[in-house]
Parts: C-alpha cells; structure tokens; sequence
C-alpha cells in the first residue's frame, strides 16, 4: 500500500504542483519504521535542503532527547559518503519526559521527525546521502536500532513536497527563544539545601500556567546532571519556581556553569543557553513561593475548622478506626457502676492522647514541608518500618486482651493527673486510635486537609488539632457526662468473653497490616516478621501459670492463623518477591471493566480527545478506598455504565511514595486517599468527587463531564 501512494503521488505530482517524493525508503524493523524525507524538491537556488528523520515507533517504545536522562543516548546520523553536502543542523523537537523504576528520561515516542537542515557546498547540484542511523529504543528492555538510509536530491527547482507540511510542523515543535512566548525566564541560581546542591529555575508568565515544566542541561560529558524537578506555583498561577537537585562531580563549581533551560508549558515551549547564577540574584526565592497564598479569611479559617471537627468525628465510623472502636467499647464497659472521677479522668486522658497526637502530626507536617518534601494524610504507611512497628503494637493489644500480656504505660505517663498510675494506658489508647485512622478520609475532612497543607504553619497546627478534638469528641462527651458509663452493668464473666472476641478482631488488624508489607515488599519479609509475632504470642501465652492449657490453644491458634494466613496469600510457591492478593476477588462484573495504570500524559490526550474518563487514586492500606470499590466501582450500574458508553478508566496506586501521584493530587489541594475525579468534553480540569463515593454522585458527574 505505501509503494501504491508513493507511485499515485507521483503520477498526480505535476497535477497538483508538488514534486515527487524525494525520501528514502522506509526501513522497517519490529520496533520502529525509519526513514530520511525531504521538503524541497530540488537544490536550485537554495544553499539549505530542510530535511527530517522520521520515526514511526511501534506501541509502548520510545527513542531519546539530545539529553536522554538517567538513561539511554540520543539518534544519530552518521554519513557514510554525501554528494554537495557541506554539514547537517540538527534539531529538536520539544521533549516528553518518562519516569521507569525512579529514573527519569527524555524522548519521544509513537511518531517524531527530527527537522535537520542540510547545507550544500554548492547551490544547483545534486544533493546525496548515504547515511546510517544509530538510536536506542526502550520500552521494559531496550534495543539498539542501525539502518542505512539513502537520499538523492536532483538538481530541479526547490519546490514544495509531500512532506513540506510534516517537516514544517514538526520544526514549530522545536523550542526557541522566550520572546513572543508569554513565558520569561527570571531565575537560574543555585541553592543549597540540606539535602544537597540544587538548581532554582523561576518563570514568569503572562497567563496561567497550565503544567509547566522545566529540562536544565549541561554540556555532555561534563558530569554535572539534575534531577526531577520539584514545582510550585504562585497563587495566580502566573509564577513557577522548578527545584532541580544537581549532581556535581568532583571539584566542580555548579554557579558559573553554563547551562541550557527549557521550559514547556503545553503548547508554549522556549529555551536558552545561560550561567548558573546570571538570573534571579535579587528574586523572589523558592522559600516566597513556597507561601504565595493570600491572607486567610476569618470567617474561612473557622468554617474550616469546623470542617476538621466534623471530619475527625466521621473519622470514627470509618472502616480504619473499626478495629480501635473494640478497645473504645471495652474501655467503656470496664467502667460499668464505677466513680464519676475515675471515669472522667480515663476518658480525658484518652482524649489527650488523641489530640497531642494530632499535635505531632501537625508539627511533623509543617517539618517535612519545610524540608521541600512531600506531606500527605497516612504516608506513613508507605513505610514498611510504621507498618512492622505498628503491626507489633496491634498485636501487643490483642495479647494483653487475651490474657497473655500486661501492658504497663511508662511511668511519666501514668503518673499524668492521678496518681494511682491508671491514666497512662487511657492515654495511649487515644495515640493508638489516632495512628490507626490516619490511613483513612471522611466526608469534609479531604477540605480541611487540603486547606490546612497549601497553607502556613497556623493553619496546620489549628485545623489537625479541630481534626483531634472530632475524633475525640466522643471521649469528651462521657467525661462530661460519666452518668452514661456508670448505668453500663459491671464487669463479669460476660466481659472475659468479650474480651477474646475484640482480641480476635485486633488479630484480624495485624493481618490487614501485614498484607501491606506484603504488598511493599516480599513473602520473605513478611513471613519472618508473622513468624516472630506469632512466636512472641506463643512464649507469652505459655508463660502464664494459670490456665496453661487454654491459653496454649489460643497462642498455638494464633500462630497457626497467621501461617495458614501467609500460605493462603502465598500465589506462586517458590518465588520469593509474590505479594499479598491486594483485595477480594472481583467478580465477573467487575473484571469487565479494564483499569489503565495512572498515565498524566495519556490523560490529557484522552480528554482531549473527547472521551470521559474515571481516575481513581487508591492505596493497599488505604480502607475505605476498598469500600468505594465494593460498594460503588464494582456495583453493576457503574460497570454498566463504564462498559457501555465508552467511559476510559485510570487507577493511581499509592501504595508506595510516588511524587507524581502525590503533585497530581496536590494539584486539586488534596493530601490523601481516597481521591476520584472524572473528566470529560466539558470538564477538562475534571470534577472531584467526594471521599465516600456513591453510585449517584458518579452517574451525575458523568453526565456533567459529558455536556457540550
């Protein structure tokens, strides 16, 4: 089919007045289409051919910048033997940047064609190249990619061709000066952070930013290489400052160094050859950006407070905070017919537990983003050492409500208001059920977090504490009103009982944390650490005297539960990195539905486009995510309607830290999962949806990002 064009081109190319084809043959490889093509016919009266390489890559598959990144090196076109050619002007076109494994690369793929131009030794006289190219293609592996192209261009009038539009089009996609952009480049300096030396880059724009970017190169093989950048917006959006951390290697000196910037901000792109430290001496600096906000509104700062409240006391029905609910009932029926103080003082002390760790959260927050570092709500549990350390702390609980362990607070903190030593574990209980919610959102608490985390230090500290004070509310209330505990009937037998029925439920806590180590790291971790948890189970159940025998039943049942429990998720014997199965089977129906990993890029080409498209933001420790999914994602109206309308599905897994997941969400002032927006021919920003998702709210949503 493409000799057929080729030869119905040229037979129609006197008819429509463009000369004949004047490029090479295709060279096709199981990776790539190349060719060399030519937009002017001929050579008379020109010193200069406008030529372009042209690469069709197959799916998946992606060639280099002329700097690639951490990885790979650019095309290359080596002449073999030329006729009237004195040299070739590459260039390139704006890249994309790709992000596999941590490491980042710059590139292309599906088709590019890079504009070179080509300079003759003498106007009017054939023009030949016998040329080779040299590319490196990458997708999971990479394959290097050589073929031989040829070119003759005839001594002919320098007409217009076939590929004159391709070649020209591509050649407005190579960035040049910042004038007439709307973009200026205000700062390119140094900074020194703890971390280490950094590239600032500012830029300002005459309208809002829309995803800007920022490539800094050194020249090759110099050793000096930067990092992914951080960005952060002014409020208007009219002003980005890129963080980039440099790699300097030995004895060099970073400021002085003469470096080239490009900037792409979606259709606008330019770029400049610069020294480190020639722009933005007396700028505004990263840290002026970092806290662009206007001044918070009174009246918005305490709707938001009372948003936080609201939000933390929800926090108590979520499905993160069921597990602490079994230590809340018992802690209330343990004070069934007892004095009004000593039942105020516990739950106060409880209350104070949650509220100061609310107040370590905040000032640890305020911290991390001092520190240019990513904040959000419950990442901690991206962290296999949290999830160990609080898997070992569940089952400490779980063991001590069996009867096997006694968990004696430290002594500061029993002492704390009364001294019978009795506050102390109240107290810890209330760190315990703060640590256990922070992997879960509620209703009006993405809100308050959002605001509080874009804005200063005032505003985080007061809105974490209103969080706290809502998830201690109900601790709060009975020590207002101890009337209530004491009418509860008191302790008994009935109580033993229950207390292996909410042990059994803390149990049921340790393996939902220990799937989440599975899911960070592999079988054998996880399995060392439930054998060592279910072995300390054992030796304390043993070590108690009275009632030997039942209580080596239970701790030899518990260890049985948790190795029956490994093996159960075990799903391929024998290779060592398997991973807990993430969630419950999906059906039938919900396997219908094809969930795209999170690709921003592909994103924007889908909306542009015209499709709709669902993202879904979620964690493996992330609870009520797997609500949402139950109940909602997989119900049979949603996959309906996935299915049968053509709605393009993504899922963002944040299971581990991923910075671009983390700036996307931080894009719609959000910290924390879970998150659901959709797009659509109407709503190319997309429309959030609420952390409780429900079928309605999508249904709605895609019938508004549906309008035209």
């Amino acid at each position: 089919p493409r000799t057929l064009l080729q030869l119905v081109t040229f037979l129609a190319a006197p008819t429509l007045g463009i000369a004949a084809i004047p490029a090479s043959d295709w060279v096709s490889t199981r990776i790539a289409d190349v060719r060399l093509v030519s937009a002017a016919s001929g050579t008379d009266n020109v010193d200069t051919v406008p030529l372009g390489l042209h690469f069709k890559l197959a799916p998946g598959w992606k060639i280099y910048w002329r700097t690639p990144g951490d990885t790979g090196f650019p095309p290359d076109l080596q002449i073999k033997s030329a006729t009237n050619l004195e040299k070739l002007d590459w260039k390139w076109p704006v890249p994309s940047r790709f992000t596999h494994f941590g490491q980042q690369s710059f590139g292309y793929e599906g088709e590019v064609l890079f504009p070179i131009t080509a300079r003759l030794i003498q106007a009017g006289k054939p023009l030949g190249i016998d040329a080779t190219v040299h590319a490196l293609a990458c997708s999971d592996i990479c394959v290097p990619i050589d073929v031989s192209l040829n070119l003759t261009l005839p001594a002919g009038p320098a007409g217009p061709t076939v590929f004159t539009q391709l070649v020209s089009r591509y050649r407005s996609l190579v960035p040049g000066p910042f004038k007439g952009t709307g973009l200026e480049l205000t700062v390119v300096r140094v900074a020194v952070v703890a971390s280490g030396p950094m590239i600032e880059v500012a830029i300002r724009s005459d309208e809002p930013l829309r995803g800007p970017d920022v490539f800094v190169e050194a020249e090759m093989n110099s050793g000096f290489t930067f990092g992914t950048p951080k960005v952060r917006l002014a409020a208007d959006k009219r002003e980005a400052v890129f963080m980039l951390p440099a790699t300097v290697p030995k004895d060099g000196v970073l400021n002085g160094l003469n470096v080239g910037v490009t900037i792409v901000d979606g259709a606008r792109f330019a770029e400049v050859q610069t020294k480190v430290g020639a722009l933005g001496t007396k700028t505004n600096t990263w840290a002026a950006v970092v806290e662009p906000t206007a001044p918070t509104n009174v009246l918005t700062w305490l709707t938001m407070l009372a948003l936080g409240t609201l939000g933390g006391l929800i926090l108590n029905l979520m499905p993160c905070v069921l597990p602490v609910l079994s230590l809340k009932l018992l802690s209330v029926l343990r004070y069934g017919g007892s004095e009004a103080q000593k039942i105020r003082w516990g739950f106060l002390a409880s209350a104070a537990g949650i509220i100061t760790s609310f107040l370590v959260l905040a000032v640890g927050t305020i911290l991390l983003k001092h520190a240019g570092l990513a904040v959000g709500w419950g990442i901690q549990f991206q962290q296999p050492v949290f999830l160990a350390a609080m898997a070992v702390l569940v089952t400490g609980f779980a063991a001590n409500l069996f009867g096997w362990l006694e968990i004696a607070p430290p002594t500061f903190l029993s002492s704390i208001g009364n001294p019978r030593g009795q506050t102390g574990g109240h107290f810890l209980t209330g760190v315990f059920a703060t640590l256990l919610a922070t992997p879960c959102s509620a209703p009006f608490l993405g809100t308050a977090l959002g605001f509080a985390l874009s804005r200063g230090s005032v505003e985080i500290v007061s809105i974490f504490v209103a969080m706290g004070v809502g998830l201690a509310l109900p601790y709060l209330l009975v020590a207002v009103y101890p009337g209530f505990v004491r009418a509860l009937p008191r302790p008994g037998i009935w109580m033993q009982r229950l207390r292996i029925f909410l042990g059994c439920a803390l149990l049921a806590t340790t393996f939902w944390l220990l799937s989440i180590i599975s899911a960070l790291t592999s079988i054998l971790w996880l399995s060392a650490m439930a054998l060592l948890l279910a072995t300390a189970a054992a030796i304390l159940a043993f070590s108690r005297n009275r009632d030997r025998r039942r209580k080596s039943i239970a701790a030899a049942g518990f260890f049985a539960f948790l190795v029956l429990a490994i093996g159960a998720n075990h799903q391929d014997p024998g290779i060592g990195s398997t991973k807990f199965a993430r969630s419950v089977p999906t059906s039938t129906r919900a396997e219908a539905v094809k969930w795209e990993d999170f690709d921003l890029k592909k994103l924007k080409i889908l909306v542009a486009e015209g499709n709709i498209v669902l993202v879904d933001v979620t964690a493996d420790w992330c609870l009520t995510c797997k609500v949402n999914k139950i109940m909602v994602l997989d119900s049979v109206q949603i996959v309906n309607r996935i299915t049968y309308h053509g709605v393009k599905t993504m899922r963002a897994d944040w299971t581990r830290p991923n910075a671009t997941i983390a700036a996307y969400l931080a894009s719609f002032r959000r910290y924390g999962v879970p998150f659901n927006v959709v797009y659509g021919p109407s709503a190319h920003d997309g429309i959030p949806l609420p952390e409780l998702l429900s079928k309605s709210g999508i249904l709605k949503a895609f019938d508004q990002a549906a309008e035209r």
